[in-house]
């Protein structure tokens, strides 16, 4: 069985960074797409990014911010990001996000989740602590990960692409952010996921006979007009970001 397999992630409302990576896919001719979640929390385009989204029918999961979006709609004291996140989006948006699984399986070999199969807001392959954090060892993940039975397990959440194969021949593979290449965040402890550059990232899954072939992929878009909405929206952390892939 031939399969060819875009996957996308952290896309964070960066509609032009999207533009760039669905065109990049087309002219690949790749039609199968996943779409591993935090579509649309940021300072930048959310309603643009949902609506090319669900114009092209992707295939997509939810992640922990597409979830708080929903938990946030009838909250009063917000945050001025999500605040503006729920203000630009429509009533289809909003169904949209109700209507996503945390977790997907497609052909029978990709087992999809945002964070951990069973946490959103939890890294899979990354282990955060007091002293920052650590890549986990293919037996952690292989233990973390003993009861899915397809083999190659995909995740999103960190931002960072990275590419992980465990001891039973399966592999977890993370995409890297198609909109955000960098942040910082204070759970569980405080730490800094940076990739180091602007460029906006997917991979790319082949599989022809036995073989599976995996390609990281990282573009340039239209970073400049990405990190002008972001400052426009009183958020310079993301404009840094947007920028230089650094905080």
């Amino acid at each position: 069985m031939k399969i060819k397999l875009a996957v996308v992630s952290d896309i964070h409302g960066n509609r032009w960074a999207l533009e760039s990576v669905l065109k990049d896919i087309k002219s690949r001719g790749i039609s199968n797409i996943i779409n591993l979640g935090d579509s649309i929390y940021g300072p930048l385009d959310p309603a643009g990014t949902a609506e090319m989204l669900i114009k092209e029918n992707i295939i997509s999961i939810s992640g922990n911010q597409d979830r708080n979006i929903i938990e946030s709609l009838n909250k009063i004291d917000m945050h001025p990001t999500m605040n503006y996140v729920i203000n630009s989006i429509n009533s289809q948006t909003i169904e949209w996000l109700k209507s996503l699984n945390r977790t997907h399986i497609l052909f029978d070999k990709f087992f999809s989740c945002h964070g951990k199969p069973k946490e959103d807001n939890q890294y899979l392959i990354e282990s955060i602590t007091e002293q920052g954090y650590f890549i986990k060892s293919p037996k952690e993940l292989t233990d973390e990960l003993y009861d899915i039975s397809q083999e190659i397990i995909l995740c999103g959440h960190s931002h960072i692409a990275r590419i992980v194969h465990l001891e039973n021949n399966k592999t977890v593979i993370n995409p890297g952010s198609v909109g955000l290449p960098a942040y910082e965040d204070e759970f569980p402890y405080y730490h800094i996921m940076e990739s180091g550059s602007p460029h906006a990232r997917y991979c790319i899954i082949s599989k022809e006979d036995l073989e599976f072939k995996i390609e990281n992929i990282a573009l340039a878009y239209d970073w400049n007009t990405a990190a002008e909405c972001a400052a426009r929206n009183n958020r310079n952390d993301w404009e840094k970001s947007m920028l230089t892939g650094g905080v």
